[in-house]
């Protein structure tokens, strides 16, 4: 089956290089589809300067489930991977990604082999001391076997239910919910993938996590939800848990991070309530 990667990029001057570099080492043959998310940046220069063996697509600034799903439409292939622009690839990746698929054993599949690439920044460090992971890895090594996030994806499937829902941040669980299906995890496909390395880029991705934190299925009214989660990041418990994450990582910049993290999740739930868009 052929297949087509699909790549959304927002101000990613800094990293789309090295992402597709890796993409083009890939031991299957793919099409390759960056869409161009309304960057301000010099993202398309870095994307001319790379190759033009690509096809590029432009839209205003709408959001990552949009510009996939103005990709899949575009895409070639029978067989969708979705990735970002700050990933980078171990060569086999694809094949591996898709061998479930092509076994007929799932319509799609995602990966939990994902590492960090910047592991040694500090502040990559605090982010996921406060996501409590490891410091070279994005999940857990009990992270489970099926997900609602599809890394790839029949094409007839992705289309048949429309894609991806652009509700913000977990806009990547719409699709699952669509299908009624979860993703299958591919063995042996290994990529890897950046965490927030300054404070600026800490507080730019804590926003946009805040802009869906109300999101939580399990509390019925979302004002309700929203002056929870308020208050479950006020600036004296952020100070409180910072102090002691700080003391029991022996990392004290954790305390500066806590404070940025939990502020801009705070601003963007108390945006929320004026109807603040919810994509990055």
């Amino acid at each position: 089956m052929k297949v087509s990667v699909i790549i959304p990029v927002y101000n990613e001057e800094k990293y789309i290089k090295e992402c597709l570099e890796s993409i083009r080492k890939q031991t299957l043959p793919i099409d390759i589809i960056v869409i161009n998310d309304g960057s301000s940046d010099k993202t398309m220069e870095a994307i001319s300067e790379s190759s033009s063996n690509l096809k590029v697509l432009q839209q205003n600034h709408l959001g990552v489930a949009v510009a996939r799903n103005l990709g899949a439409k575009e895409a070639k292939g029978e067989i969708l991977v979705f990735v970002d622009a700050d990933m980078v690839f171990e060569p086999n990746f694809i094949e591996e990604l898709i061998k479930p698929i092509l076994n007929n054993k799932t319509i799609g599949t995602f990966s939990k082999e994902e590492y960090v690439l910047n592991k040694d920044n500090i502040w990559s460090k605090c982010w996921n001391i406060e996501k409590g992971l490891p410091f070279d890895r994005m999940h857990n090594a009990d992270y489970p076997n099926l997900q609602p996030v599809f890394r790839a994806i029949l094409k007839k499937e992705f289309l048949r239910v429309g894609g991806f829902s652009p509700i913000g941040y977990i806009d990547d669980y719409t699709l699952s919910e669509k299908l009624g299906a979860k993703a299958v995890v591919a063995v042996g496909a290994k990529y890897y993938h950046r965490n927030p390395q300054t404070l600026k880029e800490v507080y730019q991705q804590a926003r946009w996590i805040g802009k869906s934190e109300f999101k939580l299925r399990k509390i019925k009214s979302e004002w309700v939800m929203r002056f929870v989660l308020m208050v479950r990041h006020f600036f004296l418990l952020s100070l409180l848990n910072g102090l002691i994450e700080a003391v029991k990582f022996a990392t004290p910049r954790f305390l500066i991070f806590k404070i940025v993290y939990d502020f801009a999740l705070e601003i963007s739930l108390y945006k929320s309530f004026f109807g603040e868009q919810k994509y990055k």
